[in-house]
């Protein structure tokens, strides 16, 4: 643990070189910066809380994917598409999934190009285990309040919009 906030020390020399430039870039470079930091100390917690599944939080988000499907099973470029990842991603993260027992592969029954991630019974097993796992950590968001929840996801959620993350108007 550090004596002191290294982020605050950025913005501290950054106000200092930059300060005067227009517009001033430390409000920026500290968002990022802590926004960055606050994914790594997520990343930590929730994998942590996930190592008796023997998966990363990017696995359990799949596994989740094929949970609440309505037929347990999901066309391999749709899962990239919804969790918004390179398909040799959805490769590693459904390799991992199956080598545990937790999805299966199979073929489209309708088209030959298209395979299928498929959820197993253990796989629906260890997504409950899982989730109540990180409910009882609240996701690793302790010490925020729901209020801070709240405006957090607002205020990210008018980022990615603006990036083009989703359209908003479906």
């Amino acid at each position: 643990m550090l004596g002191f906030d290294p982020i605050a020390e950025a913005a501290r020399q950054w106000r200092r070189r930059w300060g005067s430039t227009r517009p001033n870039p430390v409000p920026s470079m500290s968002a990022v910066t802590s926004i960055m930091r606050a994914h790594q100390i997520l990343i930590a917690r929730l994998n942590e809380a996930l190592a008796p599944f023997e998966i990363s939080f990017a696995r359990y988000e799949a596994l989740m994917l094929l949970f609440f499907s309505r037929k347990g099973s999901l066309p391999l470029g749709k899962m990239g598409a919804r969790l918004q990842v390179h398909p040799a991603s959805v490769t590693n993260l459904i390799d991992g999934l199956e080598k545990l027992g937790y999805a299966t592969r199979e073929p489209h029954p309708s088209d030959r190009r298209t395979t299928l991630a498929t959820i197993t019974p253990r796989g629906r097993e260890v997504a409950e285990q899982a989730t109540r796992a990180m409910n009882e950590i609240a996701f690793g968001t302790a010490p925020l309040r729901r209020g801070e929840l709240d405006a957090i996801t607002e205020t990210l959620r008018r980022l990615r919009e603006g990036a083009g993350d989703f359209d908003s108007a479906s």
